[in-house]
């Protein structure tokens, strides 16, 4: 079958990524499609893939991908004729130590939150489902029944059938030399055999995938790892309903394979492979050299899990490449470079059980403009262009392998390739002894150790060693002064005479505001659900300031530009770097900035929600009057060249006021005892201004039109079927990080969103979706008549919920 000259769609690597987009296109009633494979169906890395279905994720978003994708293989033979191989065995995990039979309880009670059956065990319990394991060092374990396996060759192979009989036409040993482009879209690929013109192009490249985004100018940051694993011969005792073992305190996995095992694992520092612009073609069914030195780690630790192992040989040792991305979240999207390009790729050793619903939201992205759930997590647009580093990927990866079975800490920050972006102020907040989280790339100060003390995070479930620091940064905000470095803020300017019209179209709130006033806002999509939160700031009648979340830089971006219509007469420019941001914040913040200007900074002069240009020290910036930790305050925009003389100013002037530095922890804490919102938690694709409670956001009182406005109207009208509130912990004893399970009298009923230590309150508080479990609209009433508690690994603790902050409900301290 000759190649065609122009197809709807092409989609670029048939492994099983690659073959799901393009089944889930056909079903949508694409049926133009055509599918190049450089080799064979499954040759580069889904081949060699253990095949593991786990059906549990860290977010409701990527457990419902997976629930889909289970669901699909099963009935997938039966519609295609071939069968994939998949099999619901169950899976059983244990735990080793007290640490990680707490995350285990936190995830059997995420199971509830998500739905899924799960239950967990004692070692005993453990022994009874699988019986060739040692149980005498284990602390507990949980069962997932709906855990199982597939063979991902013969899932692959199914998938294509299912795509061509839906018409779509595939094309094996056809490699893709070239992308083109035109006017910022993709218009076909050039190829061994010939160009096809093509409206969209899908990259499914696999590890080849950063490649093949070149050629179209897009930015795919993976990297490939050496990824190991071993078949044993047959073990007495091991059949085919035997569940998948996973033994993340000892790295390894265990799965049935004709009577003996694959043991394999994710060892906590991999061994990188070639740079993606490095990988050898052809590279078909290929894998690379044994490395037993390596392999050590894991198969010391699984002679250790099933002691058979002594005895028993091994049939073929597997030692294959897979790509990783820099958080080890796969990559799914349009790319932002290029119109109609899109991407899924960088599998993180999740693929099959992943490919089924990520190749199906993808599609439905495709077709319907846009994605139909929350997939921010995994969304192409979380990553800039300067996480393509090469260099910077291969140090990264080392890591990101392990991150699998290693323990989840909430606030766990990658330790690799680090640091990565300053601000101005970096070197300062080290010498001031402050510890670096990391977001978008950003050197961020968590919290500040005080001298002679390691500013550094000793991980656990309950209390950590920072928090009585972090207690001492709310008390100086809440009490007297503190300085915040918030420079990773996300900055635009949007200039041009049609700019408030765009941001009237984009935003929930009314944009058209005198110069020098601040308006919260949302943004949404046409289903009303959240794309974004931004605060805009008017400088004059042609341009607005735009600051956003420090992570969703190029996302923002690209969503404000895909909106701008080609009559309007308005440009978005990025100006992130171009500014330092301090957050000046507390009872004391106008008496120390009153020192360094002549500026009148009074209720009267400079009030809430203002923003203007002035003096400070030498220097002259923009002091918006805006707070994120429900205290008086300024954040003061400098451009970066005088960043470092305004910070040293506002510490000298503010010596006896009692200025100290704080950092993102207190933030957070301090947002939570206000209520205030963060996008990616409380504010996602898959929530509304109905149910974060943000109606009063919304221009609905008059009659300008808004991107989601229908969407949102149907939604107040219709009652929320989840509805955030603040709640407070009534115990200190606890501590909470967010995903805990939220009980209604005693029934699971909602989701904790975000939580942290509370200073002010001494305790903890969050905020928290809430549900009715049979499925009916929530209110006021609704939520009042129930009886509140949260589950916190395992332990059950009562909590006060309310639509209104613990803390100053009425504002009075913001406009003090």
């Amino acid at each position: 079958m000759p190649l065609p000259s122009q197809a709807q769609v092409v989609v670029i690597g048939g492994g099983v990524i690659g073959t799901s987009v393009a089944y889930h296109l056909a079903k949508l009633g694409w049926t133009d499609v055509v599918l190049l494979e450089q080799g064979q169906l499954s040759c580069g890395t889904t081949w060699h893939a253990a095949g593991l279905v786990g059906q549990l994720r860290s977010t409701q978003g990527g457990t419902r991908l997976v629930q889909y994708s289970t669901e699909l293989y099963r009935e997938l033979e039966s519609e295609t004729g071939l069968a994939t191989g998949y099999k619901q065995c169950g899976g059983v995990t244990v735990a080793r130590t007290q640490a990680r039979m707490t995350q285990l309880r936190r995830t059997a009670a995420t199971a509830a939150a998500f739905g899924l059956e799960c239950e967990l065990l004692r070692p005993a319990q453990a022994a009874d489902r699988y019986p060739v394991m040692r149980t005498d060092d284990l602390v507990g374990a949980i069962w997932l029944p709906g855990d199982g396996k597939a063979n991902p060759t013969d899932l692959t192979a199914s998938l294509a059938r299912g795509a061509r009989r839906g018409g779509a036409r595939i094309f094996e040993r056809t490699r893709a030399l070239g992308i083109g482009v035109r006017d910022g879209r993709v218009t076909g690929v050039t190829t061994d055999a010939g160009d096809i013109a093509a409206e969209v192009v899908v990259n499914c490249a696999g590890q080849w995938a950063k490649q093949v985004g070149a050629l179209a100018g897009v930015n795919v940051p993976l990297h490939s790892a050496e990824h190991f694993y071993v078949v044993t011969d047959p073990i007495d005792g091991v059949h085919t309903d035997l569940p998948v073992l996973r033994d993340p305190d000892g790295y390894t996995y265990f799965k049935e394979e004709v009577g003996g095992l694959v043991v394999g694992g994710f060892e906590p520092e991999a061994k990188p492979w070639v740079a993606p612009d490095r990988i050898p073609y052809p590279f078909e069914f290929k894998l690379l050299d044994e490395d037993w030195d390596h392999f050590t780690v894991l198969m010391e630790n699984a002679l250790l899990r099933i002691p058979a192992l002594h005895t028993i040989g091994i049939k073929k040792f597997y030692n294959g490449p897979e790509s990783f991305t820099p958080d080890n979240q796969f990559i799914l999207g349009e790319a932002p470079e290029v119109r109609n390009f899109f991407v899924a790729a960088g599998l993180n050793s999740v693929g099959i059980a992943c490919a089924g619903g990520a190749g199906r939201a993808l599609a439905e992205w495709i077709v319907g403009g846009g994605p139909t759930m929350d997939l921010t997590a995994v969304d192409i647009r979380r990553f800039a262009a300067f996480n393509g580093n090469n260099q910077w990927l291969h140090d990264r990866v080392a890591e990101i392998l392990g991150l699998h079975y290693e323990i989840p800490w909430p606030n766990r920050e990658m330790r690799t390739a680090r640091p990565f972006r300053r601000s101005p102020v970096y070197h300062l907040l080290r010498e001031a002894n402050a510890d670096f989280g990391s977001r978008m790339g950003w050197e961020r100060a968590n919290f500040f150790a005080p001298p002679g003390e390691k500013a550094e995070i000793e991980y656990s479930w309950g209390k950590q060693n920072w928090l009585p620091w972090s207690a001492a940064e709310q008390r100086a905000t809440r009490e007297a002064v503190a300085v915040f470095d918030q420079t990773s803020f996300s900055k635009f300017l949007l200039t041009g005479p049609d700019a408030e019209s765009v941001l009237q179209w984009l935003c929930t709130a009314d944009a058209a505001v005198p110069p020098g006033r601040t308006v919260y806002t949302g943004m949404l999509n046409e289903r009303g659900t959240y794309e974004s939160d931004v605060t805009l700031t008017r400088l004059s009648a042609q341009e607005y300031l735009i600051v956003s979340s420090s992570a969703t830089t190029v996302r923002d971006a690209d969503h404000i530009r895909r909106r701008i219509r080609p009559d309007q007469r308005a440009t978005l420019a990025d100006v992130t770097s171009q500014y330092a941001v301090f957050g000046v914040m507390g009872p004391r913040s106008r008496d120390l900035l009153s020192r360094l200007t002549r500026a009148d900074l009074r209720n009267e002069a400079h009030p809430f929600g203002t923003s203007r240009e002035i003096d400070l020290g030498y220097a002259t910036v923009r002091a918006t009057r805006i707070t994120y930790v429900g205290e008086l305050g300024w954040e003061l925009y400098v451009p970066a060249e005088f960043a470092v003389g305004v910070y040293e100013d506002l510490m000298r002037a503010g010596a006896d006021l009692g200025v100290r530095n704080a950092g993102y922890y207190a933030i957070e804490s301090l947002r939570l005892e206000k209520g205030y919102r963060a996008f990616g938690r409380e504010l996602t694709p898959d929530y509304n201004p109905v149910e974060a409670g943000l109606l009063f956001t919304c221009k609905l009182a008059t009659d300008i039109p808004f991107l989601g406005r229908e969407a949102v109207e149907k939604a107040k009208a219709g009652g929320a079927r989840n509805r955030l509130v603040s709640f407070a912990v009534g115990s200190e004893d606890p501590m909470l990080w967010g995903g805990e399970l939220v009980l209604r009298d005693g029934v699971a009923a909602g989701q904790v969103t975000s939580g942290a230590w509370g200073e002010t309150l001494g305790r903890c508080a969050g905020l928290a979706y809430l549900w009715d479990p049979d499925g009916g609209p929530i209110d006021t009433r609704w939520i009042g008549e129930g009886s509140y508690a949260v589950s916190v690994g395992g332990d059950v603790y009562p909590v006060t919920v309310s639509t209104k902050p613990p803390y100053d409900p009425a504002g009075h301290k913001i406009r003090a």
